[in-house]
Formats: C-alpha cells, structure tokens, sequence
C-alpha cells in the first residue's frame, strides 16, 4: 500500500533541518521524514519525569496548573 502525505506550513527553517539530517545520514528528505515519523509513532509517549529529567535546554515546557485545574501549594520538605 503507498499512499502520499503532502505537509504544509512547517515552521521557519524546519524544511533546512531535515535536509541537514537527511544529508548527515545519506538518506534523501522524504525517508529521513519517513523515519522520523516511524521513531517518533513507534516511541513511547515521555511521562512528566521523563520531560523534567532530559537535560537538554530545548527540552522546555509550558507548566499551567490552572489550564489543568490545579492547585498550588508550598512544598514542604
């Protein structure tokens, strides 16, 4: 079965991004793509700790308790 899938309105720059990685690793931009997707549907979702714990800088988030229905409290240690 081959079926075609057309993305439009990536972000700034993210088309370069690909063609770097794809060049890195002497695959053409549509099968980096097609492996990209595969690893990333094919990983486990990341937990809250996994997303605390990853030590890159760009692994940031948006921490909205209130969206969430939350409270906040002191920590008490």
């Amino acid at each position: 079965m081959s079926e075609q899938l057309l993305v439009r309105g990536l972000p700034d720059g993210t088309k370069a991004q690909l063609k770097l990685r794809a060049l890195g690793n002497s695959r053409s931009i549509e099968s980096q793509a097609r492996q990209i997707l595969v690893e990333s549907l094919n990983s486990p979702a990341p937990s809250l700790v996994d997303i605390l714990a990853d030590p890159r800088a760009e692994a940031d988030f948006a921490w909205e308790p209130t969206r969430l229905g939350l409270t906040l409290r002191p920590v008490e240690f």
